[in-house]
């Protein structure tokens, strides 16, 4: 169950201005969204927020939104917006989830041990797809899903189909997807000697000069 509580307050609408003016007092403007609800405009403190996407589950995580002090409702970040030059949030966007409900939604693939083609052969491990889509309930959402990578050898690959998950998760990328592959490592060509560079050059015969009457001298 959700343990986070993210106190909000509503707001009135406004333009960039009052957006400005709000985030100056320390807080930022947010909108939660709700299936067959309309929309509410509400303000958040943002650093409770940023602890959010920051966590192992990120934007995977479920919290409650406390709405001034009375309405509570179980959510998710839905989206969120940075200041392009400090970095810093300055909207999100929430939605409203049911505990009881199919959520859709990505999670990362978390790589475990080190493979054998890299450690022993030199090979090059390469990262090809780092998340997935999967279906599941709220209190189900995995924070990660392992993949054992320690036995891949030079060649080797890992696709969707070689996932293990709980079956209360339900893995909706394409199996066929390849998650991970050891490249072989790259073998540097042996320097040419100079000597075998060269080219050599054709011999030039010399003559000796021709008399007026077409003898050599």
């Amino acid at each position: 169950m959700p343990t986070t509580v993210i106190e909000a307050q509503m707001r009135t609408p406004g333009g960039k201005n009052v957006n400005r003016r709000l985030r100056k007092s320390g807080i930022i403007p947010a909108v939660m969204y709700g299936p067959g609800k309309q929309p509410i405009a509400i303000s958040v403190v943002p650093q409770i927020v940023q602890g959010i996407l920051h966590s192992e589950s990120g934007r995977n995580s479920i919290f409650t939104i406390s709405l001034d002090g009375s309405e509570q409702n179980n959510a998710m970040v839905k989206d969120y917006q940075l200041d392009p030059v400090q970095g810093t949030l300055i909207h999100v966007d929430f939605i409203q989830i049911a505990m009881d409900r199919l959520l859709q939604l990505t999670v990362n693939i978390e790589l475990i041990g080190e493979p054998q083609g890299v450690k022993i052969d030199g090979g090059i491990m390469d990262f090809v797809t780092r998340s997935i889509e999967v279906e599941c309930l709220p209190a189900d959402i995995p924070e990660s899903i392992k993949l054992d990578v320690s036995q891949l050898q030079i060649n080797d690959y890992l696709r969707v189909n070689n996932l293990q998950v709980d079956s209360k998760v339900k893995i909706l990328s394409d199996p066929e997807v390849v998650l991970v592959t050891i490249i072989p490592p790259v073998k540097e060509e042996a320097p040419v000697e100079a000597e075998a560079a060269k080219v050599e050059e054709p011999e030039v015969i010399k003559k000796g000069k021709t008399s007026e009457d077409g003898k050599e001298e």
